[in-house]
């Protein structure tokens, strides 16, 4: 394994990460923030809102449980574990980029959620089915561009993906409570294995039910740290922009510098908030809505809530824990989801041991439940059924077992790879569809300005081209727009600006 990840993972996700896809992410990012006139920021107020007004119809989940699986799916052990290589890989710098990354993210993941709600199709069990591989098919018209990207993702999600979060489960257990992984990549296993056959509803009740809770108590973890230690931070903000552009390296002696922190940054950035590699927009296609830019404004939402606020609290908590713990210049053998646990410890006692235990659990849990969601629409698209979909869980089940017994630098290194494979993919196709989000961002934007509950009528919304299908033009769609007046957007008729150039 070694040898393989030496001579072969590595060098090649060197060349992808390093001389493609840290300008491609940021380039692509920072196109569609101008193009929609930074939607993410004029917007923000109405993701929220549009989140509060989530409500279920038949036919998919609603917009809040597509909201949570795929804030499942980012808010993973990369907002612990991630966030923490980051710091001892690429210094305090790296956030920084991370940050970057979220910002330009939040425009990305309008545009590739609204493809994916756009192009999305229904299946012969009445849910819906969206991603990369729908609209790179029903929107490019290529065959073989969708099958690579649905091949590429059904590997990633259901393996590499699945086997880091498991990897920082079997640490934190091995590590604080000295639990042998083998038992943990049995018991996890043993309650995966009913949530998975249960189907993607289950899956979607189950993030909907525990991850926010889980978010909320590790986010007050933060807080009370910073809270204690409020006096360090403007140090530790002046550290995390200084290192980004070299200032404490040249300082400090130790190594980095501008592009090391970069690298790390945009690497751990994508994998944790995941906007524009094309994995939310398989779970934003499956939900129902009654236009394709309200779930690009929710997916958004979840990109702020993941880098923004999650792993910016990581980043806090580590900072702050003092050179005892986290020193850039000599970093320790403690890495991971175990020097996060390690730095929560030292803020605010021996008994958060158990609490950070269990919120890297849920985390890391509801991660690979999420992962497969994902992982199953694209095999749907491969032509999959019944018995390729009972395949996928076998083989999700085995990756949960590898994953926890394996070493973290093998892991990490194939999810790099396999990430920046996707990410190039995805990110070449919503340029090339761009017109079509933008063009619905349009008439969403027209509807609203009128004070009405944006409806999307392909026929009617300005497309470029000829939509196939009757997901957007069939009456029982046209009767998801018909809300209650408690549910409609009280918007007088006085907002009349025009629609945004995109």
């Amino acid at each position: 394994m070694d040898f393989v990840q030496s001579r072969l993972v590595d060098p090649l996700s060197n060349i992808l990460n390093t001389h493609i896809l840290i300008y491609l992410l940021i380039g692509v990012g920072i196109y569609f923030t101008v193009r929609t006139r930074f939607i993410q920021l004029r917007y923000f107020a109405r993701m929220v809102r549009q989140l509060r007004r989530s409500h279920r119809q038949d036919g998919g989940i609603s917009s809040f449980q597509a909201f949570c699986v795929g804030l499942a799916s980012r808010v993973g052990t990369g907002n612990i574990a991630g966030v923490a290589i980051a710091l001892t890989v690429g210094g305090p710098g790296a956030i920084f980029w991370m940050w970057v990354v979220a910002a330009v993210g939040m425009a990305t993941a309008v545009i590739e959620a609204t493809l994916a709600q756009i192009f999305k199709v229904r299946s012969d069990d009445g849910a819906f089915r969206g991603g990369p591989a729908f609209y790179i098919q029903r929107g490019l018209r290529s065959r073989a561009g969708s099958v690579v990207f649905a091949v590429l993702l059904v590997l990633t999600f259901s393996t590499a993906f699945n086997m880091v979060e498991t990897n920082a489960i079997s640490g934190v257990l091995k590590s604080s409570h000295g639990i042998d992984i083998r038992l943990t990549a049995v018991g996890l296993v043993v309650l995966a294995a009913p949530l998975l056959f249960g189907g993607v509803r289950r899956v979607a009740a189950f993030a909907g039910m525990v991850l926010p809770a889980v978010a909320l108590v590790y986010t007050l973890l933060a807080f009370a740290i910073v809270a204690v230690n409020i006096n360090q931070l403007p140090a530790v903000i002046e550290e995390i922009v200084g290192g980004a552009f070299g200032i404490r390296q040249m300082a400090g002696g130790f190594a980095g510098g501008i592009a090391v922190a970069m690298l790390t940054g945009v690497k751990r950035g994508l994998f944790a908030c995941e906007a524009g590699m094309g994995s939310s927009p398989n779970i934003a296609g499956a939900a129902t809505v009654a236009h394709p830019v309200e779930q690009g404004l929710i997916q958004a939402l979840a990109v702020f809530v993941d880098t923004m606020v999650i792993c910016t609290a990581t980043a806090f908590i580590v900072l702050m824990a003092g050179p005892r713990i986290y020193d850039p210049a000599h970093t320790g053998s403690v890495a991971g989801a175990s020097l996060t646990g390690s730095a929560i410890a030292a803020g605010l006692g021996g008994w958060t041991t158990v609490v950070m235990t269990s919120v890297v659990f849920f985390f890391g849990f509801a991660s690979v439940l999420s992962n497969y969601v994902v992982a199953e629409a694209n095999l749907f698209f491969l032509g999959g059924r019944r018995l390729a979909v009972g395949g996928l869980k076998v083989v999700t089940l085995a990756a949960m077992v590898f994953g926890a017994m394996s070493k973290l630098t093998l892991v990490w290194s194939l999810a790099d790879l396999t990430m920046a494979l996707m990410a190039i993919v995805n990110l070449v196709a919503i340029c090339l569809l761009g017109k079509w989000a933008f063009a619905a961002i349009r008439d969403y934007h027209r509807q609203f300005a009128r004070g009405l509950v944006p409806v999307f009528v392909a026929s009617e919304a300005g497309l470029p081209g000829v939509l196939d299908g009757d997901v957007w033009e069939s009456p029982e769609h046209r009767q998801v727009g018909a809300l209650p007046d408690s549910l409609r957007l009280r918007r007088p008729a006085l907002r009349t600006s025009p629609a945004p150039a995109a």
